[in-house]
């Protein structure tokens, strides 16, 4: 509200000090700068139900950025995970050094980015765990990090379902009952006995493979036998066998696998699991990639272990992150992509998002509109001659290099 004083109603009386006052307040410039527009010009307005015939649920979708708040983020992830989607390299120029392979159009069109999803196990207790199965099974992710969680409850529901229950249900009462509780999820002893009779002989020729053949099994490995095994196409790890994309769980042990592991170590000692091989596998994969994205979906390990291999590549181009955690505690499950920078787990020049948020409210959006939209609508096509490794020229490593060196010039003036 303009504030308009006259000067001429001000008594007489009056202090020489309250009319420069009041002549203050009739100034509206003393209170309010000269508004700049910001450039992309877009207005808060959400989806607009009065003049809706029916309920478009992809146009609600759509309205999302321009909604405000957290619905903005979300709208800002959508837009980033469209850009891991979409990009190739004709969408960059051509280095004066490129391979002869690589010049043409139709050859730089099927150069793609690498696309990472990161998950805690509560995406795959959840039925968000569907949501991955699509992914996986339409080959719209090229690598895999979870915890051991996410690995053994796929199995678990293969085998037996999770059932709905309440957060506030008592701990005593779910022991009492011989039923444990993944937040308002449960899920019986029963289910994790078939589990462990599943995976008992699964151990059991793996060892015999192991001695008799000089196999060596690395947590990725074991996770594609496993999904070899299940042969359900319910299971995501079924999926990641058949499309051959690689899981990487670091913490294999920590879980009822791992339990597994401890039984069968009394039982016939001598199992071997490498995890060296699995690093040295996932940081390769990160240093090939061309372009590399990353959907991380909580904190933990996973998080970290996807981050950490990015960083050998300095950084992820695209990186969308949504979970609840705050940075105060300084851990990295909290931490902002902002401090993941700091570290060269992400470019610079890249523009995260993160959505503060619990996952399953917003993953199946993002699927929705970044995912199953493509395959339906036709446009996701063959991709049986997509490449992802393709190394930077020398001229465009040089370029990088050079673009860093000035990022670290403009601070280092500063000081």
């Amino acid at each position: 509200m303009q504030l308009i004083y006259s000067i001429s109603c001000i008594p007489s009386v009056i202090s020489s000090e309250s009319t420069n006052i009041f002549k203050m307040l009739n100034s509206r410039e003393t209170c309010f700068h000269k508004t700049i527009v910001k450039d992309d010009g877009a207005v808060v307005k959400g989806y607009d139900f009065n003049n809706a015939e029916t309920i478009d649920y992809k146009a609600i979708l759509d309205t999302f950025y321009a909604t405000g708040i957290q619905c903005t983020e979300l709208g800002k992830a959508m837009q980033q995970v469209d850009k891991m989607l979409d990009w190739t390299l004709a969408d960059d120029p051509v280095a004066e050094d490129e391979e002869e392979a690589y010049k043409s159009i139709e050859a730089r069109k099927k150069v793609k980015c690498t696309v990472w999803l990161s998950y805690t196990s509560n995406m795959i207790s959840a039925g968000t765990r569907e949501a991955i199965n699509f992914m996986v099974r339409n080959n719209m992710v090229q690598v895999i990090n979870t915890t051991t969680g996410g690995i053994e409850e796929d199995f678990v529901k293969c085998l037996a379902p999770h059932q709905v229950g309440e957060f506030t249900t008592p701990g005593d009462e779910m022991r009492a009952k011989g039923l444990n509780r993944i937040g308002n999820m449960l899920v019986a002893n029963d289910n994790y006995s078939m589990f462990e009779n599943w995976i008992a002989p699964i151990i059991d020729a793996m060892h015999d493979e192991q001695d008799r053949d000089g196999v060596v099994w690395t947590p990725s490995k074991i996770i594609a036998r496993l999904g070899k095994e299940i042969n359900n196409e319910e299971s995501v790890y079924y999926w990641c066998y058949k499309n051959n994309i690689p899981v990487f769980c670091p913490g294999i042990t920590d879980g009822s696998i791992g339990d597994m592991f401890y039984f069968h170590s009394y039982k016939r000692p001598g199992f071997i699991i490498d995890i060296v091989q699995d690093v040295r596998l996932v940081d390769d994969i990160a240093i090939k990639s061309r372009k590399a994205g990353a959907i991380i979906i909580g904190g933990s390990t996973p998080k970290h272990h996807c981050l950490n291999a990015n960083m050998m590549r300095n950084g992820l181009d695209y990186a969308v992150y949504i979970n609840t955690g705050f940075h105060h505690d300084a851990s990295d499950s909290g931490a902002t992509p902002d401090e993941a920078v700091s570290w060269g787990k992400i470019k610079p020049r890249c523009v995260p998002v993160k959505v503060y948020t619990e996952a399953s409210l917003v993953f199946p959006w993002i699927v929705a509109k970044c995912f199953a939209e493509r395959v339906k609508s036709g446009q996701w096509g063959d991709r049986s001659d997509v490449v992802f490794e393709k190394f930077l020229t020398e001229k465009e490593r040089e370029a990088e290099q050079v673009e860093l060196d000035a990022i670290a010039a403009k601070f280092l003036s500063r000081q």
